[in-house]
C-alpha cells in the first residue's frame, strides 16, 4: 500500500542511507513512526494518512529494510546504539529545531524505548507512544525480579511469556531463518497475516519482505541476549509515554508492563481489543490516540 502524497528523501548515517518519507505540512509538529519486524515503513501507511491532516508525519525504513541500505557486515550492524544514531539523524534532518513525537510498533517500539531512555536523545523527543514492543532493559529486570521472587504467579508469567517468545529463539538459529524467509515463509506470510491477524490484503506487505525479514533477524541477534542478561539500571523515560496494549497480542503478555510506572513516571496506559498488527487493523483508533496524547504532551 503506497503512502499518499509522500515526499521522499535520503538521510545518511554511519555509512547507511535511510529512505525517509514525509507527508503533511512541515510547519506542523513532527510525528516520527518507526516500524517493526519484519515490516517496512509502509506498515504505517493507513495511520500516516490520517495523521497527516494534523501533523508533519515522518516514516523511515529501518536500516536493512525497505529501500534503506544494509550495514556490511550484517553482524553488529543492528545494535541499539546504531539504531539510535539513525533516529537522531532522521530527527535532525526533518525537525532540527523542535522535538518530535515518537511512535513505535513491535521492534520499532523496542528500539524507540532505547531512544527515549538514553541521555543523548534528551530534549529531542516530546512524547513516545509504544505499541507491542517492550524495552529490553525493562524486560531484563522483569525476568530477574521473577527469578528472585520464585513465587507461583511470577513463574507462571515467565513461562507464559517464554511460550509467546518462541520466535525469538528461532531467530537466533544461524542461517535457517534467512532460508525460511527467502523461501516458503516469505511467500506465505501475506496469507498468514490475513488469516491470523485479519490484516487486509491491500498491497501490504511490500515486495521487499523476504529481504527485510532476513536482515531484521540481526535486530534480535545483536541485542536481545546481551540486554536481557545485563539490563541497564538507568533506563528511565525522559518524555511522557503512552502504552497501547493489544489484549489479543499473541507475541507479548500484558504482564510484561506490570512495573512500567517505575521506569516511565509520566505514563498513560490504554488497552485495545486487537491482535498484534494494529497499525494495519486499527488505524483510526491508533491515529486518534496518538494525536490526543501528543497534543497533551505539547
Amino acid at each position: 500500500m503506497e503512502l499518499r502524497d509522500a515526499r521522499e528523501r535520503w538521510v545518511s548515517t554511519g555509512g547507511i542511507e535511510l529512505c525517509v518519507a514525509e507527508s503533511g505540512d512541515p510547519a506542523n509538529p513532527t510525528v516520527v513512526l518507526v516500524h517493526g519486524y519484519p515490516d517496512s515503513k509502509e506498515v504505517w501507511a493507513r495511520v500516516a494518512d490520517r495523521l497527516a491532516e494534523r501533523w508533519h508525519v515522518v516514516l523511515y525504513d529501518v536500516r536493512g529494510h525497505g529501500r534503506s541500505t544494509a550495514p556490511r557486515p550484517l553482524r553488529g550492524g543492528f545494535t541499539l546504539e546504531k539504531l539510535t544514531d539513525d533516529f537522531l539523524a532522521v530527527a535532525d534532518a526533518v525537525s532540527p529545531d523542535r522535538p518530535v513525537h515518537l511512535v513505535g510498533h513491535d521492534w520499532g517500539s523496542v528500539q524507540s524505548w532505547e531512544f527515549v531512555t538514553v541521555g543523548r536523545t534528551e530534549g529531542r523527543i516530546a512524547s513516545f507512544t509504544s505499541v507491542s514492543g517492550p524495552c529490553l532493559d525493562h524486560f531484563g529486570h522483569w525476568i530477574k525480579q521473577r527469578m528472585r521472587d520464585r513465587n507461583a504467579r511470577g513463574l507462571g508469567q515467565l513461562l507464559g511469556q517464554g511460550a509467546k517468545s518462541w520466535y525469538v529463539y528461532a531467530l537466533h538459529t544461524p542461517a535457517l531463518p534467512e532460508m525460511a524467509w527467502r523461501g516458503p515463509l516469505g511467500r506465505r506470510w501475506p496469507r498468514i497475516l490475513q488469516r491470523m491477524e485479519k490484516v487486509p490484503a491491500d498491497g501490504y506487505p511490500t515486495a521487499t519482505l523476504s529481504r527485510d525479514a532476513a536482515h531484521g533477524a540481526w535486530l534480535y541477534r545483536d541485542n536481545v541476549r546481551a540486554r536481557l542478561r545485563r539490563p541497564r539500571a538507568d533506563a528511565y523515560a525522559h518524555a511522557p509515554v503512552q502504552l497501547i496494549t493489544p489484549t489479543g497480542d499473541i507475541f507479548l503478555s500484558p504482564a510484561l508492563h506490570d512495573e512500567l510506572d517505575r521506569w516511565a513516571p509520566r505514563l498513560v496506559r490504554r488497552s485495545l481489543p486487537a491482535r498484534h498488527w494494529v497499525p494495519r487493523t486499527e488505524p483510526e483508533r491508533l491515529s486518534s490516540w496518538i494525536t490526543e496524547f501528543a497534543e497533551k504532551a505539547g
